[in-house]
């Protein structure tokens, strides 16, 4: 087996333009360039979420943040197969959301929209990364064609992708991204399956890292789960080079999350999340409520594509809102959600600096002791 270093390995960093192994998770919908300047202020490399975005509304976004920042950061994009319209299960699915649409007081859409295009087909989207050159790109659900992403590196821009799985990240390695995002099955929001109608295996952070960083011979930032110091240390003492963390900084001032999904994320008791189809058509971990509770059901039918079922999931929740109910809210979080904790992002992430310093000094300590004891075990053999 290959040994590879992972705690005092800073080549990534370097790649990324950063000074700590802390990435801010993109999150389309959460994420603001004012997150996202905060973090890259910060030493780390903050994300934007532009999977939902027009290219004109992505490109205000980046020119945003570059007035809050002249360091790098991220922006990430959906390469997801696009959807495919079938009208009977559309029409079953909002027959099935009906009564929870009269619930509050409101009357299902007519039809569903594909909401959101995949940058696999997006000219506009591509064209307008070519002219701002945002210094990190980023994809989620698959990648896209290869034509792009040889434009993409010729433009200068350092380029990551998901896996959840050795098989995608060697697909990845393959179509020349500079580092692989090993996502884990604790991780909140969407998983970056390439294909969500093949078997999933689930794997955890931990077990990913270590195959991505033994399988592969991309950097790897582990991501799902990590929300502290310690987290970060564990993963890179497993390979990774840095770690990305998404529901950690939701809690964040600079986010874009409303009171409710706040509330529900730092709720004294403990909320449950799960893994959900209900609410986008596509599998993502969120706080369970009334919506992921529907796609479980026995009778509930089959889900329309990802984006087509999260038109029907938005105009819900929209409606229900403004009866204040969040109950059919899409509020993604991850396993480990429990440990969130309210406070700007540069301050965040300066706890998780110390944290993290704290970590890996009581690593060495242990690996001292470790030595102490086989040396004295050595010695105590030949005596």
């Amino acid at each position: 087996m290959k040994s590879r270093p992972g705690i005092d390995d800073v080549r990534l960093l370097e790649r990324l333009g950063i000074a700590v192994p802390i990435i801010q998770a993109p999150m389309a919908g959460v994420s603001t360039p004012a997150l996202a300047a905060a973090v890259s202020e910060a030493g780390g490399l903050g994300s934007l979420g532009l999977g939902a975005a027009t290219a004109e509304s992505a490109r205000t976004m980046i020119r945003q943040t570059r007035a809050l920042t002249a360091k790098p950061f991220n922006v990430n994009l959906f390469c997801h197969r696009p959807a495919k319209a079938n009208a009977q299960a559309e029409a079953a699915w909002l027959a099935y959301l009906a009564m929870e649409f009269r619930s509050v007081g409101a009357t299902p859409p007519a039809v569903l929209r594909e909401i959101y295009q995949s940058y696999q087909t997006d000219e506009a989207m591509h064209q307008m990364l070519l002219e701002e050159r945002p210094a990190v790109v980023s994809f989620h659900f698959g990648l896209p064609p290869a034509r792009k992403i040889a434009e993409l590196k010729a433009a200068g821009i350092v380029l990551l992708a998901t896996a959840t799985s050795l098989q995608e990240a060697q697909r990845v390695q393959a179509a020349g991204m500079d580092a692989v995002v090993a996502q884990g099955i604790e991780a909140g929001g969407h998983r970056g399956v390439f294909d969500p109608n093949e078997l999933d295996e689930g794997i955890g952070t931990m077990a990913l890292t270590r195959l991505l960083v033994q399988g592969t011979s991309l950097p790897v930032i582990a991501a799902g789960g990590i929300m502290d110091g310690a987290g970060i240390a564990a993963a890179l003492a497993l390979g990774a080079q840095a770690a990305q963390l998404g529901t950690a900084f939701v809690a964040c001032t600079e986010s874009a999350a409303d009171s409710a999904y706040r509330q529900a994320l730092l709720a004294d008791t403990h909320r449950a999340t799960t893994m959900t189809r209900a609410i986008s058509g596509r599998p993502a971990r969120g706080l369970a409520n009334r919506m992921t509770m529907l796609g479980e059901l026995l009778d509930a039918p089959p889900i329309p594509d990802y984006p087509i079922a999260y038109d029907a999931e938005k105009a819900l929740s929209a409606a229900a809102k403004a009866k204040g109910n969040a109950e059919y809210a899409a509020h993604w979080a991850g396993q480990a959600a429990a440990l969130a904790q309210p406070m700007p992002a540069q301050q965040l992430v300066a706890a998780l600096v110390t944290e993290l310093r704290c970590s890996i000094g009581a690593l060495r300590d242990v690996q001292a002791k470790w030595e102490e004891h086989r040396v004295g075990a050595v010695e105590a053999v030949i005596a």
